[in-house]
């Protein structure tokens, strides 16, 4: 039988291997890249430090600069944010996708902003909200509303119309057919949007951090471009991917705690 046969299932011990394979070249290239005395190598440390270099810098990024600190720091400004945008775009979409006039209302604007670049946002926020924490949140509330709005609409208008007819027939109100049947059953879908969110939001804390962020994972970075060690770039990327990947697997574990039917399937 082929090994590339189309969709053919794979076992799990077979994909940790697999996986492991990408890993494993590019940790050899890394090596390799930055193996010898600093003059010898193919790339100098300033722009690629070893893996050793990387490691053994730590102890500085935790103790000197904090790096607890700074975790805590982007954590909430992300949760608050996710918050924030969720909190709006979760109902204008349930609304957009229930009610054809609020979907006349809005679609163009959604659909502007849906097109709209997330750094663009960033002159825009520190304009309306000047430099401090504010601007911040602000920012990855509305880069979190971008990214959640369409995806809110799109699990409303996945649930068969058969339901609402049902539902109707049934002598439900108008209010029960959206809570009860729209929103009920997309909900494992709007989840596992929310889900997907949060773990984008790691990715837009580092614009979130670049302008007058005295603490936070953003500003470690970029101080550390500017003035050095480079390995502390590295390090804090590391944590970032840790962070979103601990979070994404709790995020996981809610979801078959709440919606253990669509597990199963």
């Amino acid at each position: 039988m082929s090994p590339w046969r189309i969709r053919r299932p794979v076992s799990r011990a077979r994909a940790i291997a697999l996986g492991a394979v990408p890993i494993a070249l590019t940790l050899g290239l890394w090596f390799g890249l930055t193996l010898g005395a600093a003059e010898e190598r193919v790339l100098s440390p300033v722009i690629l430090p070893s893996p050793g270099e990387v490691v053994g810098s730590f102890p500085t990024l935790w103790w000197e600069r904090a790096l607890s600190r700074s975790v805590i720091t982007s954590f909430l400004r992300v949760l608050v944010g996710f918050a924030v945008g969720a909190v709006t775009a979760l109902p204008l979409g349930i609304a957009m996708a229930a009610f054809g006039r609020a979907r006349a209302a809005f679609q163009p604007l959604t659909t502007v902003m849906g097109y709209l670049p997330i750094p663009t946002l960033v002159p825009l926020t520190l304009s309306l909200f000047g430099t401090g924490e504010l601007q911040k949140v602000m920012f990855l509330a509305l880069a979190f509303f971008v990214y959640l709005l369409p995806l809110t609409v799109k699990a409303i208008d996945d649930v068969d119309t058969v339901f609402l007819q049902t539902a109707f027939t049934l002598g439900a109100s108008t209010e029960q057919a959206v809570r009860k049947v729209l929103v009920a059953i997309a909900a494992p879908d709007i989840f596992q949007a929310l889900r997907t969110g949060f773990g984008v939001g790691w990715g837009y804390i580092l614009l979130a951090e670049m302008v007058a962020a005295e603490t936070g994972l953003g500003n470690i970075i970029i101080i550390s471009q500017r003035r050095g060690p480079r390995e502390h770039i590295y390090l804090v990327l590391v944590v970032i991917t840790a962070l979103a990947f601990l979070t994404d697997r709790l995020w996981a574990w809610a979801g078959k705690a709440l919606f253990p039917y669509r597990e199963a399937r």
